[in-house]
C-alpha cells in the first residue's frame, strides 16, 4: 500500500471541490438544509424560547452530521460506480490518499456549513448558550467531519444510491434515539443506556450540552470533543480499508 502523500491527497480534494462547485444540489442540501431546519425549529418553538435553546443546541450538531452523511456516501459511491475510483486507483494515489482527500475537501466544505449554522442560530435565531461560541462551532464542526466519515465508510457496503440512502436508518436513527435528545441517557433501559455510551453522536450532544451549560471549558466537553474526534479518525481508517475499487 501507498504510503500517504500530502500532495496526493491534495490533488483529490481539490478534484472533489472542483465537482462540488458544479452539483448545485449537494450543495444547497450541505449548506443550507441545516440553516433551513434551524429556522424552522425557531418557530416551531415560537413561543417557548427555553425549549428552542435546549433542543437548538443538540441539533446544530446533530444535522450537520446527517447532511455530511447523505452527501459524502452518495458522491463516494457515485465515484464507484461510474468507474473514476478504479482509474484513480490504477495511478499512484493510494486508498488513504483517497479518504484522506475526500475528508479534506468535505471537511472545508463542513467548516462553511458549521460557520453558516452556528451564526443563524446565535445571531439571528437568538439561541441563548452560556458558554463561548467558538465551543459550539468546533463540536459542530466535529459532528460534521463524523457524519463525513461515517458516509465515506457505509458507501462501501452499498452497491447504489438508493442503498447509499438506506444506511442512514441503520447507522443514524438508533444514533439519534439513543444520544439523549429525547430522554436522559442515564434514564434509558439499562441495555440501552450502555448502547448508548457507545455511540459517538451520544458525546455529540453531551458536547453541546457542556456549552449550553457551562461558562469554562469542562472536563466533560475535553472529553467529548476527543471522543467524537478520535471516532472521526477511526471510521476514516476503517473506510480507507474496505474502500473497493468499483461495484460489481
Amino acid at each position: 500500500m501507498n504510503a500517504l502523500s500530502p500532495a496526493r491527497t491534495a490533488a483529490t480534494a481539490a478534484r472533489v471541490l472542483r465537482q462540488l462547485r458544479h452539483d448545485p444540489r449537494s450543495i444547497a442540501l450541505m449548506l443550507l438544509v441545516p440553516v433551513v431546519m434551524l429556522t424552522l425549529l425557531r418557530f416551531v418553538f415560537d413561543g417557548n424560547a427555553q425549549t428552542f435553546d435546549g433542543i437548538g443546541a443538540s441539533l446544530l450538531g446533530i444535522f450537520p452530521l446527517i447532511t455530511m452523511f447523505l452527501v459524502t456516501s452518495i458522491a463516494t459511491l457515485r465515484e464507484r460506480t461510474s468507474g473514476t475510483l478504479e482509474r484513480l486507483l490504477a495511478m499512484p494515489l493510494g486508498k488513504g490518499d483517497l479518504i484522506a482527500g475526500y475528508a479534506l475537501a468535505f471537511g472545508a466544505v463542513a467548516v462553511v456549513q458549521s460557520l453558516l449554522a452556528t451564526g443563524l442560530a446565535l445571531w439571528a435565531l437568538g439561541l441563548d448558550v452560556v458558554g463561548s461560541p467558538w465551543l459550539l462551532l468546533l463540536v459542530a464542526l466535529l459532528d460534521a467531519l463524523l457524519g463525513t466519515a461515517l458516509g465515506l465508510f457505509v458507501s462501501a457496503f452499498a452497491a447504489s444510491e438508493f442503498q447509499a440512502v438506506q444506511f442512514m436508518p441503520a447507522v443514524i436513527f438508533p444514533q439519534l434515539l439513543l444520544c439523549g435528545l429525547f430522554a436522559p441517557r442515564d434514564t434509558m433501559q439499562p441495555v440501552l443506556s450502555g448502547l448508548s455510551d457507545v455511540l459517538p453522536m451520544s458525546y455529540a450532544v453531551d458536547g453541546m450540552t457542556q456549552v449550553l451549560t457551562h461558562s469554562d471549558v469542562t472536563a466533560a466537553f475535553v472529553r467529548d470533543a476527543v471522543i467524537v474526534a478520535s471516532c472521526a479518525v477511526l471510521v476514516l481508517g476503517l473506510g480507507a480499508a474496505t474502500l473497493r475499487r468499483r461495484t460489481p
